[in-house]
């Protein structure tokens, strides 16, 4: 069946462990997942994830913000054959209304062949909906708004539902073994303005450190974790592609960077597409920006490696300038496949917060597709040559 037409939710196991896409010298000790903040986007990146497990290619190590780290617990919380059913679940429980019925376009599998006009209509109802009601699972409004009091109850919303739905459907032990997978989210200290990653190989991980990765404030209450409060990731950074770039000692690493947003685009006409621009330009990973830094600064590491190696090693032991040389030199190779998000005509400066079904699954099949077409590129999974030791592919770019 075509790629666009297959349900979003399709999970079967029969899809699993097709032909590998990586041989088993590949030559990776890193392979990175990691995911952007995005709101109700977010089910891009299940679909982005829905396809590398049918190709058989499995994370070591899953980053997020905001969403992205919603969907890095449940990644990283269950076993490989199970992910993608538990990620149907987590989506379709929180794109449901908590308390009235769902509206009946929610039933249809998918909005191809619905005017644009009325798909405007529909997600900003949907929106609205959401504004309003909240969603299942995740999210409720809170009736009595306290102007003063606890960070943690200073906002427009309780996300005290998100606790038990991640509580649900992730397994904390499973996630807390780093040796199966390493787990990496961000957020902001309140109090001091600093970002801050959590992750498995240093302390144990809780709901509290996701649900702290994806507190936007004024929307969502900061998330207290041992007498410190934390806000969304996105405050400061919304990706943590640095982190993985950057953590030493430095790996071989084959990165999948899953952005919701798009710093490209058209110039606003009205004022509905300010806000949307000043979204997309906000929240934006600037992960070109990093990825060429991370060109230019591993190649000068790669140069002082090779110039040490003209240096006596008597004179490299002893000269204690050869010895932070050595310490800073690396030859190592960094492979970024990034898939953006495209919008769609018929989205708004809501579509962070539209959480509609049917959207939900459009998304979900646009995350399916853009990674399928980035693996019908096999080259793009060799390691980097040592002239050239980060390089970076986007299938969209290359239209």
């Amino acid at each position: 069946m075509a790629t666009q037409k297959r349900n979003a939710a399709s999970h079967d196991s029969s899809d699993f462990y097709q032909s590998p896409r990586l041989p088993a010298d590949h030559g990776y000790q890193v392979v990175a997942l990691v995911l952007q903040g995005g709101g109700a986007l977010g089910s891009y990146q299940a679909g982005v994830y829905q396809g590398l497990a049918e190709a058989n290619l499995h994370p070591n190590w899953v980053a997020g913000i905001s969403i992205g780290a919603l969907n890095a617990a449940i990644i990283a919380g269950n076993p490989p054959e199970k992910r993608v059913e538990r990620l149907h679940e987590f989506w379709q429980t929180i794109c449901q209304p908590p308390f009235l019925p769902p509206s009946p376009m929610a039933a249809l599998n998918g909005a191809d062949d619905l005017p644009s006009e009325l798909l405007q209509w529909f997600n900003g109802w949907e929106a609205w909906r959401a504004l309003i009601e909240g969603q299942k699972g995740f999210f409720l409004p809170r009736l009595m708004q306290p102007s003063s009091g606890s960070p943690a109850k200073i906002s427009y919303y309780d996300t005290a539902p998100l606790k038990q739905t991640l509580e649900s459907l992730v397994d904390f032990d499973r996630i807390n073994d780093a040796g199966e997978m390493r787990v990496t989210v961000g957020a902001v200290n309140v109090k001091s303005g600093n970002f801050v990653s959590f992750d498995n190989t240093t302390e144990r991980l809780r709901a509290e450190h996701f649900m702290a990765s994806g507190a936007l404030p004024p929307g969502f209450p900061a998330v207290e974790i041992d007498g410190e409060y934390y806000w969304d990731g996105g405050v400061v950074s919304n990706t943590p592609l640095y982190q993985v770039l950057s953590t030493e000692p430095r790996k071989n690493s084959l990165i999948f960077q899953v952005d919701l947003w798009s710093a490209h685009g058209d110039l606003p006409s009205n004022l509905s597409t300010v806000a949307l621009r000043q979204k997309d330009i906000q929240y934006s990973s600037r992960t070109r920006l990093i990825t060429t830094h991370m060109e230019r600064t591993q190649q000068y590491r790669r140069l002082l490696r090779e110039l040490l190696e003209l240096v006596p090693d008597e004179v490299k032991k002893d000269n204690p300038w050869c010895r932070r040389a050595t310490a800073v030199a690396c030859d190592r190779r960094f492979n970024i496949i990034h898939l953006i998000y495209n919008d769609k005509a018929c989205e708004g400066h809501y579509k962070d917060f539209q959480f509609g079904a049917l959207t939900m699954r459009d998304h979900w099949r646009s995350g399916l597709s853009d990674i399928e077409h980035s693996l019908g590129h096999p080259d793009w999974l060799d390691m980097p040559t040592t002239d050239k030791p980060v390089r970076t592919h986007d299938v969209h770019r290359q239209q």
